[in-house]
């Protein structure tokens, strides 16, 4: 396949006594840069053929018919190309648009790189490497996991950006969005963002001093106040509250059944989620602000560390009473609202501001905090992967999502060193 060409290419695996189909000696000084876009598969590559140098891209293919089935010789775009690699040389002449010919030249490598693909790309197995990776060096995973928890954080960061523009570079707003959303824990984390999207935080920090008003403007506008059968004197009242509020803002309230309870248990219930919710913008205002400034991720902790208000001691959902319990976020429930909100906001405003301080923040963050527990994390720690901090399941999800899922295996360094090995 040409994918394996352009792996072998790329990292010189190769039999390197290279010669043209016209018998003339070719040495490879550079392969070029991979281009992922339109156009040749290597730009400024630079080779010695028959001792002269030449310096320009190389396309690559399976089979050297292909450069007139992909009508590369009608394409002014391929007429830099100094080099020709094919994989069989089913043709010996090609040219470019102007009518010169390129030097073309057949590579062999290692039967074993075949082997090893067809051993990863043809698994049945999700993480098809999962076995190898106890052999490699802990020095070679863990600088692979920081260029993952990199990109993880910058995909989020893409995320976040796209909001700023939506909201006029409002980092409150934004904010205000990401942690909504947060407070949905997966199952519920697009209906929770439906939410936020639908009740300008402005409503809210107008009237931030009042618990209750901001409790029936966030269970108001989720729909939870609509089609209950039982009720009680505190949801009657929240009821009229938000019906003032409906009419003083022209608000449309969202429909209840977009929020999921299958599987949940009572304390994840999207009452009470809404409950902490509210507790947390009534008694932290301007938490955008004071987690920027923060430094200490114990006193962080401490901010999120609300309680529901009173009638939610005894309640999970309206008008059923329960045994009393308190309503705080869970610790496993905090750390995802910290790892999810807090180190990517801290990571994209350092980037916005050009301060690398609060990039390196949010890592230094991740590592402080304990490692997720979910199928993922699980099954790279079965494999001999650190599970500890957020650092190592953060680094790890991205490699299952964004590497192995997609089969991406060529550009994962785990996939490369098994690709390669003997």
């Amino acid at each position: 396949m040409e994918s394996i060409l352009h792996y072998v290419w790329q990292n010189r695996l190769f039999d390197e006594n290279l010669t043209t189909a016209d018998g003339l000696s070719v040495e490879v000084i550079d392969v070029g840069r991979l281009n992922s876009d339109a156009g040749p598969d290597f730009f400024n590559a630079k080779v010695k053929i028959d001792g002269e140098l030449w310096a320009g891209n190389v396309e690559i293919h399976t089979a050297a018919s292909d450069w007139e089935r992909h009508r590369h010789a009608e394409d002014r775009a391929y007429d830099s190309t100094i080099l020709h690699i094919v994989g069989r040389a089913d043709r010996k002449d090609v040219a470019n648009s102007q009518g010169r010919q390129i030097p073309q030249c057949a590579i062999t490598y290692p039967d074993y790189i075949d082997k090893n693909y067809e051993y990863l790309f043809r698994s049945q197995s999700d993480i098809p490497c999962g076995s190898f990776i106890s052999t490699l060096s802990s020095i070679h995973i863990t600088s692979w996991m920081q260029n993952l928890l990199f990109e993880r954080l910058q995909t989020k960061t893409e995320r976040i950006e796209h909001l700023l523009e939506l909201f006029n570079n409002s980092w409150e707003d934004v904010f205000y969005v990401l942690l909504t959303r947060n407070f949905g824990f997966g199952l519920n984390s697009d209906s929770f963002e439906r939410l936020a999207l639908s009740l300008p935080y402005a409503y809210l920090r107008k009237h931030g001093d009042n618990l209750f008003q901001i409790e029936a403007l966030l269970f108001g506008q989720a729909g939870l106040l609509d089609e209950v059968k039982q009720s009680d004197e505190y949801f009657s009242r929240l009821k009229q509250e938000y019906d003032f509020f409906k009419s003083k803002f022209t608000l449309r309230p969202l429909e209840s059944s977009i929020f999921k309870t299958m599987r949940s248990r009572p304390s994840a219930f999207p009452q009470i989620r809404v409950a902490q919710l509210a507790a947390l913008l009534h008694f932290t205002q301007g938490l955008f602000s004071k987690v920027i400034n923060c430094e200490d991720m114990g006193r962080i902790r401490l901010m999120f560390h609300v309680n529901a208000s009173e009638y939610w001691q005894t309640h999970y959902t309206f008008g059923q009473v329960s045994d009393k319990k308190s309503k705080y976020l869970g610790d496993a429930s905090l750390d995802i609202i910290l790892i999810n909100t807090v180190a990517p906001i801290l990571f994209t405003y350092g980037k916005s501001i050009n301060d690398d301080t609060y990039c390196e923040r949010a890592m230094r963050f991740l590592e402080t905090i304990k490692a997720e527990r979910n199928t993922i994390t699980r099954q790279f720690a079965g494999y001999g992967i650190p599970m500890n901090t957020a650092f190592d399941s953060q680094a790890t999800i991205q490699l299952k999502k964004e590497y192995c899922i997609p089969r991406k295996c060529f550009q994962c360094r785990i996939g490369h060193q098994l690709l390669k090995k003997k």
